[in-house]
């Protein structure tokens, strides 16, 4: 075994059914009589501040997707008239979003309540878009000090959104199994987190409310976003990111079509890594595999089914090419190119691609 350098994240998690009813017991284990609530949806930021009490003296449900810096700066505004002492975020990746960057420009305590599988909750990166731009940055400050996973709260995430937000999670686990600081814990949780949603998200189709599907696939999703917070991510991921800032296209939606071509283009220089994904998933091309739980989901394949012009794909290319991620495969512009292309146009990856 190599040597290695393994950080454990300091967060507080809490994983069952149920678990919400314990936000206002969380909100006085972090010392906070002042929060303020974030969400997208502000019917399920009504929910939370009942269950907050007099600790809640306020809500801010204009969370949106990329976490713009505008909308960050009006949350700000509402922290400060308020005097908030802590954030409670509720929500997918763009109210955590939100509650990390409130938390980077005053480190403000956060407890978050994910309700997809997006796994932001779990790591201390922050993605904000900017003019067009997505940029992401690491800081201790981001990372939320408490999680609460209530497997309840997914129940009614609709098909498409469980499937794509779940192969967005696996994302997290395939790229740390050939990150460039890689370790054999790291591994570890990867294997089984795409174990449990490859096992899971299938099953989504025939009971979107079965609570040993929804159980296995939150917690295959937990463990992905370890995978995430601890290793550096590679071309995947900068595409998603190029994708989501430039264009504005939906993340999670994104990330399930970019993933099976992302990793056919780095198939070849990754062998001990598709080995752990083959296990996990029980044999059969990886890339293949996971398109077709995309596919047979009802899940967009293509990024020109969310919105990509064919005149975009140029674009894109270039902004990947002009400031690369580290990744196995050396990047090429004409094979990018042809990934890209590949993608817009949802055609089933394999190892050529």
């Amino acid at each position: 075994m190599k040597d290695f350098l393994y950080q454990g994240m300091p967060s507080r998690v809490r994983f069952g059914r149920g678990t919400v009813s314990e936000v206002a017991a969380e909100v006085e284990r972090l010392g906070c009589k002042r929060v303020l609530i974030v969400a997208s949806v502000p019917e399920q930021a009504e929910q939370i501040r009942s269950l907050v009490g007099s600790a809640c003296v306020g809500v801010f449900a204009g969370a949106v997707m990329h976490t713009p810096v505008e909308v960050t700066e009006t949350a700000l505004a509402h922290v400060h008239r308020l005097g908030a002492d802590g954030v409670v975020a509720l929500g997918g990746g763009s109210a955590i979003g939100l509650s990390k960057a409130i938390a980077l420009h005053t480190d403000l305590p956060q407890l978050v309540i994910p309700t997809t599988y997006a796994g932001s909750e779990m790591t201390p990166i922050l993605g904000q878009s900017e003019r067009g731009v997505k940029t992401t940055q690491r800081s201790a400050k981001v990372l939320p000090e408490t999680v609460i996973y209530d497997v309840d709260l997914t129940f009614s995430l609709p098909l498409t959104m469980s499937v794509s937000s779940g192969i967005n999670a696996m994302a997290h686990a395939v790229e740390a199994l050939y990150a460039s600081d890689a370790n054999p814990i790291i591994d570890t949780f990867a294997e089984l987190g795409i174990a449990a949603l490859f096992r899971s998200l299938p099953k989504l189709r025939d009971d979107l409310a079965d609570p040993e599907v929804r159980v296995e696939a939150l917690y295959g999703s937990w463990l992905s976003a370890i995978c995430l917070a601890s290793t550096s991510m590679g071309l995947h991921h900068k595409l998603c990111h190029t994708l989501g800032g430039a264009l504005n296209l939906p993340h999670a939606e994104t990330h399930a079509v970019v993933l099976p071509h992302a990793l056919a283009y780095n198939a070849s220089k990754i062998d001990k890594a598709m080995s752990v994904m083959k296990r996990a998933m029980g044999g059969g091309d990886p890339a293949g595999r996971i398109y077709d739980i995309a596919k047979n989901s009802g899940v967009p394949v293509g990024l020109r089914e969310l919105g990509m012009k064919e005149t975009d794909i140029d674009v894109v290319t270039s902004a990947v090419m002009a400031k690369p991620y580290p990744n196995p495969v050396p990047l090429d512009a004409q094979i990018i190119r042809r990934l890209i292309a590949n993608a817009w146009g949802g055609t089933r990856p394999d190892h050529s691609t």
